[in-house]
């Protein structure tokens, strides 16, 4: 009989509440691939569950929109395979999947593809939003599927409200959260994984190993968060904030890009001075290896190393939240010694770009001599007087520093930084770009700093007899009342005030990192030494089996016992008329095992008679519909439930 009404086509409750399943499952997986693809799919998704509402589509025509869905997403995420590719391509197909459901079985079929959605979403982000999501989509899938179980056995009249279907499915999560808490602590977890992950088709958002001036613009609009840093003790003032990310040695007249070949040699000597900043980052994932630290890193931690300009770069792509502890000083002197090749590399201009540029680089040196230290004075001091800061600005043409220098006059740090560090090549200053970020903000309840996307920047340093490297920022020699146009102004015009929400966005971003903290950053470096407050320094692989182990066997335990509990009441009908017997038994009334449902309805009769009029109909009611085949009592489930003695 089963197996006839699961071919049987689904009711239009039940369809809705399918389809509402897959919706949610596919939303956190929605939520991580490029907004227009994602976009295109959910409107897939809602055109092909209206035209198969009433029966499935024909087979033509979903053979034509999975090849559509298919060239959209290629379309998008190009033809290199990645996480996000597949997790594109499985999102396509759970929104064509409602096009052939019409019948119980597919109605399961459809959830039970959907739900591989949010696990999937995890490849792509690990946030507390994504896990939130995800156990919503589970909750709701159990709960479709206890209704579809329900009209399959034909008693969908008696099916058990909301909060009682609710309560239903909490205790079946119930029954499986104690195995799983302890495999997530106490699992023995491995330093590195056994497998690699495919990296990303489309790159995350941060520093590259290249600029051109006037194309950081999506990164500079972007406030997520990039690294979050926890100072202990003394910290640089926040104009000291440079955190030195990729340095820019080579340009070809339009990009600047960095030098692979000093990647392999070791870091350039330098002199510190007697300040030692020590602090912790935080870094998002961005699926590359380039790291940042203050100027100047102490030391490369474990896992990293440092290239001779003083990049920091991970040994394994940062495809998941990590923490690094670091040391900084400021440098006395930073490499004072350059050979002749190195020196040769930082003066080195691409041949027929900028005449305009090369010539004043000439007067100037013409005019200050061997004077290095004029002539950068003297190029702040034009910045200052004349320049302008504004995002608003032309593509670059060939010429770009000649447009910028002395033709536009605005722009932002990659102009300043760019156009500043030839202007010193061509006057023979050794200089080259450095990327990073500058500044960040302090969270008020956490006590750490955020430094965002947006707080992306670009510097030079020059090299000066005696100091060595020296970094110089043009950008900040723009005088203020010539800042036009602001990211703030951007994101303000759109909110009235950026400062509006500061509190919200503070609060919010304090809890992710506590989610990093208690489950992103739970490796097995901190597994072994969760004992610590208990006096065992240290778990290994073998004491954690054992405790696993042992907390495993509670757990099974647990389950049997709920399980068991369970099958014992399976029918909801046994269920309600048990727990109408249990609120008698609260009062000294309980029923035997050997007691006939009629026969213990007549004691308690004789014992309250007040409940006689209510409980022994639906003691007969119980019996007969319970042991007579073809006795039939809609109603009885519900009057079970709401019998009070």
């Amino acid at each position: 009989m089963a197996a006839d009404i699961s071919r049987e086509r689904i009711d239009d409750g039940s369809r809705l509440w399918t389809l509402a399943t897959a919706a949610l499952s596919l939303l956190p997986l929605l939520l991580q691939i490029p907004g227009e693809l994602a976009s295109a799919i959910a409107l897939a998704a809602i055109l092909v569950s209206a035209l198969s509402w009433r029966k499935p589509m024909p087979a033509m025509l979903r053979l034509l929109l999975a090849l559509l869905v298919l060239a959209a997403v290629f379309s998008q995420m190009g033809f290199r395979f990645g996480r996000d590719t597949g997790c594109a391509l499985l999102a396509a197909m759970i929104a064509i999947k409602p096009s052939e459901t019409s019948t119980l079985r597919d109605a399961r079929s459809l959830i039970g593809f959907a739900l591989f959605a949010p696990f999937s979403a995890f490849l792509l982000d690990q946030g507390p939003l994504t896990m939130l999501l995800g156990l919503l989509s589970v909750l709701c899938a159990l709960l479709t599927l206890q209704r579809l179980a329900d009209v399959e056995s034909q008693s969908l009249a008696g099916t058990a409200t909301p909060l009682r279907a609710l309560a239903a499915v909490g205790k079946l999560m119930a029954i499986g959260l104690p195995l799983a808490l302890s495999a997530f602590w106490l699992f023995p977890r491995l330093g590195s994984p056994l497998w690699g992950v495919p990296e990303r088709a489309v790159s995350r958002p941060g520093l590259s190993d290249s600029m051109t001036p006037g194309g950081w613009l999506d990164l500079m609009a972007d406030d997520n968060p990039a690294l979050r840093v926890e100072f202990f003790g003394a910290r640089p003032a926040l104009q000291e904030m440079y955190w030195r990310g990729p340095v820019l040695l080579d340009f070809d007249g339009r990009s600047w890009t960095q030098a692979y070949a000093i990647r392999q040699l070791p870091a350039a000597p330098a002199a510190r001075r007697n300040i030692i900043w020590d602090y912790q980052i935080e870094f998002e994932p961005t699926d590359r290896r380039q790291l940042v630290a203050l100027d100047l890193p102490r030391a490369a931690p474990a896992g990293s190393f440092l290239s001779q300009d003083y990049s920091l770069y991970s040994t394994a792509p940062l495809n998941a939240l990590s923490r690094w502890r670091l040391q900084s000083s400021p440098p006395a002197n930073f490499q004072p010694q350059l050979n002749a090749a190195a020196r040769q590399r930082a003066l080195d201009l691409p041949a027929g770009y900028n005449p305009r540029t090369l010539a004043l680089a000439q007067q100037w040196r013409r005019e200050a001599g061997t004077n290095d230290n004029a002539i950068v004075q003297r190029a702040l001091d034009w910045v200052k007087r004349e320049f302008a800061y504004t995002l608003d600005t032309p593509l670059p043409g060939r010429n770009s520093v000649d447009e910028f220098l002395f033709d536009q006059k605005q722009g932002y740090c990659e102009h300043f930084s760019s156009s500043f560090v030839v202007l010193m090549r061509a006057s023979g200053i050794p200089s080259r770009v450095v990327t990073g970020y500058v500044g960040g903000v302090r969270n008020p309840f956490g006590g750490y700093w955020v430094v965002r996307n947006m707080d992306a920047h670009a510097w030079a340093e020059v090299w000066l007899a005696g100091r060595g490297w020296v970094r110089v920022d043009p950008t900040a020699a723009v005088a203020p009342e010539r800042v036009y146009d602001t990211l703030e102004d951007r994101l303000s015009a759109g909110t009235g005030g950026i400062d509006r929400l500061a509190t919200l966005g503070d609060f919010s971003d304090w809890m992710r990192r506590g989610w990093n903290d208690l489950v992103l950053g739970f490796n097995a470096d901190r597994q072994q030494r969760l004992l610590q407050p208990f006096g065992m320094d240290q778990l290994d692989s073998r004491r954690l089996g054992v405790l696993f182990g042992i907390f495993a066997l509670a757990a099974l335990g647990w389950m049997g016992w709920l399980l068991a509990r369970g099958e014992r009441e399976r029918d909801p009908l046994l269920r309600a008329w048990h727990r109408l017997t249990r609120r008698y038994a609260r009062l000294g009334l309980a029923r035997q095992p050997y007691e006939p449902a009629l026969d213990w309805a007549e004691r308690v009769a004789a014992a309250r008679p007040e409940s006689a009029d209510a409980l022994i109909p639906l003691s007969r009611r119980f019996a007969q519909t319970r042991y007579a085949a073809a006795v039939g009592d809609a109603a009885l489930l519900n009057d079970l439930r709401r019998h009070r003695p």
